[in-house]
């Protein structure tokens, strides 16, 4: 275990967990740390696809905006920088990804979501961009690759509405590519890696990336955008009541302050 990480390999498929109770946040650390294991499957020719998973109810409830200065490391900087560099790792690495999302993916969850070549869901899971009920602009990437998924108009209409988006509806838009019971969301990708894996890994690996030109760089280039539109929200009552406003479940009280 490696910042709530964990790895195991079936032949030829290396399935990677998440653990940080109790609803999976990520900070830069363990975004690094998940770069580091997907580094390394990357160099295991053992390894042909990977399924990322968590545990819990939750699949990733997002960066924690809790506590009074959120997005602060220990040295009182902004660790945004960091965890950005994490995602453009994320989305630069080489093998084949099936996410298997059990639940909530929210926020930075749901740009974790998004790294993944493929997605399962039980129905269950909910899909949120809630940056704007937050008083803020959307980061991870996600400004590119959502529309990129799911087409420019439902991805205006998640990320200006902030509403949550149930299983079928995100099989209907193209956000995943298949349901499966709760209990069996992660064999069932298991089971879709594993159809990848059974095929020519040079060949796969080389169709991926034909599929994925530029996308690392264009993540890169977008979340300097985002974070700079992060900083400068931050700053504003609109995103001090927001922060309020979802901890305490109710509308916010926004000012254009």
């Amino acid at each position: 275990m490696k910042q709530h990480l964990s790895v195991t390999r079936d032949a030829h498929v290396a399935t990677v967990v998440i653990d940080r109770a109790p609803n999976n946040h990520v900070n830069a650390a363990l975004i690094h740390a998940l770069a580091d294991v997907l580094d390394a499957c990357d160099a295991d020719p053992q390894v042909r696809a990977v399924v990322l998973a968590s545990e819990g109810r939750v699949f990733c409830g997002g960066a924690d905006l809790t506590g009074d200065n959120p997005l602060i490391d220990e040295h009182g900087e902004s660790e945004t920088p960091a965890l950005y560099r994490g995602a453009v790792r994320l989305f630069a690495t080489h093998k084949p990804i099936v996410a298997a999302i059990q639940g909530a993916a929210v926020g930075a969850g749901l740009g974790l979501a998004l790294i993944a070549d493929l997605r399962v869901a039980a129905p269950e899971a909910r899909f949120c961009a809630n940056f704007v009920a937050l008083g803020f602009h959307a980061g991870f990437g996600i400004s590119y690759t959502l529309p990129r998924l799911i087409g420019p108009q439902h991805a205006a209409l998640m990320l200006l509405t902030a509403r949550r988006v149930k299983a079928q509806e995100a099989l209907r838009i193209g956000l995943v590519d298949q349901i499966a019971p709760l209990a069996e969301v992660r064999a069932v990708a298991q089971g879709l890696a594993a159809e990848i894996a059974a095929n020519a890994p040079l060949a796969v690996e080389s169709t991926r990336a034909t599929l994925r030109a530029g996308l690392a760089d264009a993540v890169r280039e977008r979340t300097e955008h985002e974070r700079a539109e992060q900083d400068r929200l931050m700053q504003s009552n609109d995103f001090r009541e927001g922060l309020q406003a979802v901890a305490q479940r109710r509308p916010g009280k926004f000012t254009r302050s």
